[in-house]
């Protein structure tokens, strides 16, 4: 907070570098065309319920949180002219919404008990109160995989999910039931409502012929 609102010039200065350096990584990949969905600042307020945010960029609170969106937002934007992000928010907690026009895409990480399949509607209707626009709802991390049936009847239609590693997907060298049944993990990836790599289209190339796509996958 002291960074941001001039007391701290160094600090200032320290956040300006950072932001920079990460900028000439993000410029290679600009410059050869590899799109990334771009997640910074990640559970920035913490556990909404809680309201306690546990990393450095969330402990000012979320006007601090929403200047340094901000401020990395115009310097990757518009001072180094990078194109190829996909602005991806989990701030958790809705105060911490930067603002429409900074963000692409609204996401969550969720951390269920194990076995819990259910849909987490009350959270993908939490992310939908964050704006009055249409933005995708990702599940930005995950432990427990939710049912997509279940996703569905709820319409908690999560853009994709991304489980995390260890024992949440693997124990002992091999595919762990500990959090998901093994039944579940079956049934998620076999599933008409939930698209793999190799069933996605060329992303690349738009626009994309919608009705052709329907056409030769079957009208999923």
């Amino acid at each position: 907070a002291a960074a941001l609102n001039g007391s701290d010039p160094e600090g200032y200065d320290y956040l300006i570098r950072d932001i920079d350096a990460i900028a000439e990584i993000l410029m290679n990949l600009d410059d050869n065309h590899v799109p990334i969905l771009w997640r910074p600042l990640h559970e920035g307020g913490g556990d909404p319920k809680w309201k306690n945010p546990w990393f450095w960029w969330g402990s000012s609170g979320a006007d601090a949180y929403i200047e340094l969106w901000k401020l990395m937002y115009d310097r990757l934007t518009n001072v180094h002219n990078i194109n190829n992000l996909i602005w991806v928010w989990n701030g958790q907690d809705p105060t911490y919404y930067p603002g429409d026009e900074y963000v692409d895409i609204i996401g969550y990480d969720l951390y269920p008990d194990p076995q819990d399949s259910s849909s987490q509607k009350d959270t993908y209707d939490l992310m939908k109160t964050v704006t009055d626009t249409n933005k995708i709802i990702a599940m930005t991390e995950n432990g427990s995989l939710f049912d997509p049936d279940a996703a569905f009847n709820d319409g908690s239609r999560w853009a994709w999910f991304s489980t995390w590693n260890g024992e949440f997907t693997i124990k002992d060298a091999q595919l762990s039931g500990e959090y998901t049944s093994i039944d579940l993990w079956k049934k998620i990836y076999n599933s008409e409502r939930v698209l793999t790599l190799d069933e996605l289209p060329d992303l690349k190339n738009y626009p994309l012929d919608t009705e052709k796509f329907l056409a030769e996958n079957g009208g999923q």
